[in-house]
């Protein structure tokens, strides 16, 4: 994600090309929807179906025939794992950030408004949180998750809850201390307002706004960090749901031996659904941002004046 913004940043300050960047990030992350939604209709087999009709798969078919983009050394097809792979990353994608999302939403109004000790403690939770490494944190409850639930979609997404908690936490609990103490706030205190009350109608939506544009930008985040746990084989398996990452990783000796169509594809749906899902982040961050809005109407009105 680091690297695309790079690449975006000669582009940023030109006229228009924000919306275009979101609209083709829309386009892509679409795209990737509609395979994820009607995985059933479009993936001509199960995600670890082996065999039709009585008949196995072949092993390392080349791509063609019966099997679209061919099928690797466990047998499976491709370009249904490549299909129902998108419903998992999805499925992932969604839970993780919405429980982040929600978590830290919470966490963050009820800890900025309360303060005191309760204030102090979740801070230092959330910073020794926030100091680890995204992947090791994910590594080490992915491990603690697969021996309570399995190695399942549920456990991916809240080992990818934990890592993506303190990031919301700490806007929305710094937004809520300088929303505390303006005067409509201490206006409802003044009238008796109970503290649920001054949280849920007069600083949820003082706060709200910048979490949209976290939540895109940590989505392409945590595909990365998923289809790296599937590339080390601490994501989901092969049973439970289709993983790109671990296509990846059982693509490898593969690669040796010139058999490229096992990791191309699948390689190829991770950067491109990043890619989508960086573009929409990005694009909602330069599009609805009042600070960098008002910059780009600052230097336009400054190119009109020059002319």
């Amino acid at each position: 994600m680091a690297v695309m913004r790079r690449v975006l940043a000669p582009f940023r300050e030109t006229v228009g090309f924000s919306r275009w960047m979101l609209l083709a990030g829309i386009v892509i992350v679409a795209f990737f929807v509609v395979l994820a939604v009607g995985a059933e209709w479009i993936a001509p087999y199960g995600y670890a179906q082996k065999s039709a009709d009585g008949v196995d798969f072949p092993k390392l078919a080349e791509p063609g025939g019966d099997h679209l983009l061919g099928t690797d050394r466990l047998f499976f097809d491709v370009w249904s794992r490549v299909v129902w792979g998108a419903r998992t990353a999805l499925e992932v994608i969604v839970l993780a950030v919405a429980g982040s999302m929600i978590l830290g939403l919470a966490l963050g109004l009820v800890s900025g408004y309360v303060g005191g000790w309760f204030d102090r403690i979740l801070v230092l939770v959330m910073d020794a949180l926030y100091a680890f490494p995204p992947l090791l944190l994910a590594i080490v409850f992915g491990f603690l998750l697969a021996d309570k639930i399995g190695a399942g979609v549920v456990s991916a997404a809240l080992s990818l809850t934990v890592v993506y908690l303190p990031q919301y936490f700490r806007v929305v609990r710094n937004s809520t201390i300088s929303a505390r103490e303006s005067t409509y706030v201490e206006a409802a205190r003044a009238l008796g307002a109970p503290g649920r009350t001054v949280i849920t109608r007069y600083l949820f939506g003082n706060v709200i706004h910048s979490v949209p544009v976290i939540g895109t930008l940590n989505a392409a985040d945590a595909l990365g960090t998923l289809a790296a746990l599937g590339f080390l084989g601490l994501g989901i398996q092969p049973t439970d749901g289709a993983d790109w990452g671990f296509d990846l990783s059982r693509a490898l000796d593969d690669a040796s031996s010139g058999i490229w169509w096992t990791g191309v594809f699948s390689g190829a749906a991770i950067v491109l659904l990043i890619t989508g899902l960086t573009l929409v982040g990005e694009g909602l961050n330069e599009t609805i941002n009042p600070v960098l809005r008002k910059k780009r109407l600052q230097k336009i009105r400054r190119e009109e004046t020059i002319r």
